[in-house]
This record gives structure tokens, C-alpha cells and sequence, in this order.
């Protein structure tokens, strides 16, 4: 049996869980302020007047206000220079407020009101409208539903509108010591996780009873719960995100196991797989070569560096252990990794055409998945961030399939 999987029943595994929250701290007031005067540099370079942030992560990482994207219009509106201001529906200006990190003034609009005309009414009373001919650009949040740029555009030919991406993504792009503290803190939860999961697995038991117990886990260490939850079985590993039917563990398969929690928005992201019971020499031999694709996706992560070398050098070791090429199968049927934070996947991504120089404070997935259709699917993710002297490991890859968490070490 591979080492650290069967064992513990639920009960047992759940009794030697602790939360780990303690001396997690949010992201302070001050930090909001230093990202809005990074961004306001970067919009009086780039020539643009203001940007509205919409709900979602852009509105949180540079507020804190947490707000669910709806079909009501929520926001922010930073101008190059000056304070920020807020937009909202008149009835949840007290939960707006109550969001805030970052004080501001909320403009409210009435239920039968037209909020993007309130937008713009806003931008004017900013000074920011055209004059002379002139069409001051404003950047809109990339995940603006695009019924409301419409509504927008539709009132005015005033402006010119830009995604504000180029702003916001340079922004996010690079974490700050802080940020980075919370992924350290949620990726160790989630790797505890792991462990006891893979330590109550019997045969017979069903992916959704994994599930469940990986909720409560995730709960036992001091997360709200999984922000997402993929357990797979056998042939069904295979499938990188899953299939629509549940599975019942046999001997000799495969599990694979990918979730996440959240320490105070910020993101955890880890997939284990081993085998339930002795591994052929097959399955041993794939996943030999999955954790070397990833090791040499490690080592091809430096500063300066564009982020699609580090994914053409998961391929080439890939390659030259007989898979691919390209995304055929067997092999990598997607990219490398891709950028985390508040967003479980965010730029940049470790992904041929992704020529972003990687920096120091960028973070990373590392999971170049193989596929054997039909058998088994491979996916060891493990995320890294990079610093001045190269990249870091936020949690040690899998030890080996025989002992995936290292326990005999």
C-alpha cells in the first residue's frame, strides 16, 4: 500500500486536524493605498483618465470591498489623481460601506434608475469629460459584463473607452511580501488536507464522500470551506477537470485530488496523485516522468525569463520520455500554470505565446498533467513564487509514488 493512504478513518483523520489561522493577518488599509497609487502612476503614463473597477477581484484588491459580480452595476471609480469613489444601488450603500477598507464617497442610483448614466454624471463632476474634441480614455475592468459597457457606450460618444487590464493586471501581477504570506498560509492548509484525505481511503469509498470530508477538513483547519473540490478515480483521472459521473475506489487505481481553500480571500491550489494500493510498473513509470516535467518546469523559471519557457520546458522533458508532442496524447493537453491570488487562475500564465518577463513576486501553478486516456491521468501541482535569488516552492512537490507526502523521508 502506498505510504499515507488507508488507514485513519474519518473521525481519526479529522481529530488530528488544527486551525492554522492563527496570525493571519488581511491586507491592510495601507497596502490599498500604495496599489491605487501604483495604479494612478501607471494611468497618468498610459494617458488614461480614470478606470472603473467593477465587482470582483479588481474592486477587492484595490478596496477590499467584496462584492459578488450581479446584474446590478457595483464599483469603483479611480481617477488618475484624487480620490476614489464608489458606485452602487441605493439599497446597498450600508453594505458597501461595510465592505470598505478604502473610505470614499458612494454614489447611489435608485431601482428604476440608470446607473451607467450615473457613471458618466460622476466622471464630469471628476472633471474627466471631453473638451475641445478631445475623448478622455477610461479604462473599463476587464470583467465588465459586456450588456454593460454597452449600456455605457450607448449614452455617450464622449469618451474613449480601454481595457483597464494593462492597469490592473500590472498591478496584480506581482505580490507583495503580504500576499504572499496568505497563499503560504492557505497552500500549508490545503497540503494538511491532502494528507488526511489520502489517509481515509478504503476501497468502495465514493468521490462525493471525499468531497465531503475534504470540506470538513478544510473547515478543521480554520477555512470557510473548499472554494473547489476534484476527485477523481481511475480511467476518470484522466480528465482534467473531472466527469459528471461519481466513482467507487478500487485497488490499483489512480487518485487524483485537486482543491483549495481561501485565507482571507487569497488562494490555495494543490493536486495529489498516487495510487490506492501496490503501482504497476506502468502507472510508476508515468509518474516518474510527471514529476520530472515539473521539476524541469521549476528549473526553467527565471528572473527575466519569458513565462512560455518555463511550459517549453515541461514539454521538452515530456517529449523526450516518449509523450506528445505538443498537446497530443499521451501528454500535456494544456498549459504549464497559470497566475494566483484573489483569483484562482490570473495572469500571467505559464503557457506558449505568454512572453511576460517573469519578476520577482510573481506566482505560479506548476502541474504539466499527463493524460493516458482510457488508464489514468497524472497532475502533481505544487505553485512557487519568484523571488530576487529565483523561484520558490510555497509547498514541497510529492515525494515519490510510493510515498507521495513524504512521510518515511
Amino acid at each position: 500500500m502506498t505510504l499515507g493512504v488507508g488507514g485513519s478513518t474519518p473521525e481519526q483523520a479529522l481529530a488530528r486536524l488544527q486551525n492554522m489561522m492563527a496570525g493571519a493577518q488581511p491586507i491592510t488599509e495601507s497596502e490599498f493605498q500604495t496599489r491605487i497609487a501604483r495604479a494612478q502612476a501607471l494611468m497618468r503614463e498610459q494617458d488614461i483618465a480614470a478606470l472603473f473597477l467593477a465587482a470582483g477581484s479588481n474592486l477587492q484588491y484595490f478596496t477590499g470591498v467584496q462584492w459578488h459580480p450581479s446584474e446590478r452595476m457595483v464599483g469603483a471609480i479611480l481617477p488618475a489623481s484624487g480620490a476614489l469613489e464608489y458606485l452602487a444601488p441605493a439599497f446597498e450603500e450600508g453594505t458597501v460601506r461595510d465592505f470598505q477598507v478604502v473610505p470614499g464617497v458612494i454614489n447611489t442610483w435608485q431601482e428604476h434608475e440608470n446607473p451607467y448614466a450615473l457613471l458618466l454624471e460622476c466622471l464630469k463632476r471628476l472633471g474627466i469629460l471631453p473638451n475641445d474634441g478631445a475623448q478622455p480614455k477610461v479604462g473599463l475592468c476587464s470583467s465588465l459584463p459586456f450588456f454593460m459597457f454597452e449600456g455605457i457606450r450607448q449614452l455617450t460618444s464622449g469618451y474613449r473607452f480601454v481595457d483597464a487590464g494593462g492597469i490592473t493586471t500590472a498591478c496584480r501581477q506581482c505580490k507583495s511580501p503580504a500576499e504572499i504570506a496568505l497563499m503560504q498560509r492557505a497552500k500549508d492548509m490545503t497540503l494538511e488536507v491532502h494528507k488526511a484525505v489520502a489517509s481515509i481511503l478504503h476501497e468502495g469509498i465514493s468521490t462525493t464522500e471525499v468531497a465531503e470530508f475534504i470540506h470538513q477538513a478544510h473547515r478543521r483547519v480554520g477555512a470557510p470551506g473548499s472554494i473547489f473540490c476534484i476527485v477523481l478515480f481511475g480511467a476518470a483521472s484522466a480528465f482534467p477537470h473531472g466527469v459528471k459521473h461519481a466513482q467507487r475506489l478500487k485497488d490499483g487505481d489512480m487518485v487524483l485530488i485537486d482543491t483549495g481553500c481561501k485565507v482571507h480571500s487569497y488562494l490555495s491550489d494543490i493536486t495529489r496523485s498516487y495510487v490506492f494500493g501496490t503501482p504497476s510498473a506502468r502507472q510508476r513509470d508515468f509518474w516518474n516522468k510527471e514529476k520530472a516535467a515539473q521539476q524541469a518546469a521549476f528549473e526553467a523559471a527565471t528572473l527575466g525569463a519569458p513565462c512560455s519557457s518555463v511550459d517549453a520546458a515541461a514539454r521538452r522533458s515530456l517529449e523526450a520520455a516518449g509523450l506528445g508532442p505538443g498537446y497530443s496524447l499521451p501528454g500535456l493537453p494544456h498549459r504549464t500554470g497559470h497566475g494566483i491570488g484573489l483569483d484562482i487562475h490570473e495572469g500571467p500564465y505559464l503557457v506558449g505565446g505568454d512572453d511576460t518577463p517573469l519578476a520577482e513576486g510573481m506566482c505560479f501553478s506548476n502541474e504539466p498533467m499527463i493524460c493516458v486516456p482510457g488508464e489514468f491521468g497524472i497532475r502533481l501541482e505544487d505553485h512557487f513564487y519568484m523571488t530576487a535569488d529565483g523561484p520558490r516552492w510555497f509547498t514541497q512537490p510529492s515525494h515519490s509514488v510510493d510515498d507521495p507526502f513524504g512521510l518515511g523521508a
